[in-house]
């Protein structure tokens, strides 16, 4: 029997796509024990502000230009999915989504170290952690494994309350992954002021 391949979801604005993202993507492919990427551009954050589905078309084609520039385009494949999908667009959908189209592949969310806290605040946050699981990139300032306990007592915590089962919470912390210091917020700030930035984008 043929092992199921591995997909992570990398889901983002990538506005812009930057060498922080590329060095994500070489790491899950490299040392993250995935087959491939599904790099899903957003048109924008529930969170945020919703100004950024302006550009969307415009980021997802500078991301598929970047990463066929980076020669990653046979492991790495660019979703518009969420920009052809009503707003807001929620990451349970997507993941429903992708696996409903390739039902063979297991699909796991990618999230930066500061996004774990917030899992249960997000549309089935908790389902998303049992049903696909997250990969969690380390992010200064955030201390992942002690989130990542609290949650689990938290979910251990309900399923007594209920009297009932629950699925594990599925989360895997990148321990040895280097560190990204550029950020998109980063760089759109240098850029309006002038600063030349094209040695940090992808």
């Amino acid at each position: 029997m043929s092992r199921r391949m591995k997909v992570a979801v990398y889901s983002g604005s990538f506005n812009p796509m930057h060498i922080g993202h590329i060095a994500v993507i070489e790491y899950l492919l490299s040392n993250g024990g995935f087959d491939m990427v599904f790099l899903v551009v957003s048109p924008h954050n529930p969170f945020k502000d919703s100004s950024m589905r302006n550009n969307a078309r415009e980021r997802y084609l500078a991301a598929c230009e970047a990463i066929k520039r980076r020669g990653l385009d046979k492991v790495v494949k660019v979703e518009d999915l969420e920009l052809h999908r009503a707003v807001p667009s929620y990451t349970i959908e997507t993941l429903d989504e992708l696996k409903s189209r390739e039902p063979s592949k297991d699909f796991s969310l990618v999230i930066g170290g500061d996004n774990l806290a917030n899992m249960f605040n997000w549309r089935n946050g908790e389902r998303i952690l049992c049903d696909y699981g997250v990969v969690v990139y380390p992010r200064e300032g955030s201390n992942a494994d002690s989130v990542a306990r609290k949650l689990r007592l938290q979910h251990q915590n309900a399923e007594k309350i209920s009297g009932r089962p629950h699925k594990p919470l599925h989360i895997k912390i990148l321990k040895e992954a280097p560190q990204v210091d550029v950020s998109s917020t980063m760089i759109r700030e240098m850029m309006a002021t002038g600063k030349d930035v094209s040695h940090l984008l992808a």
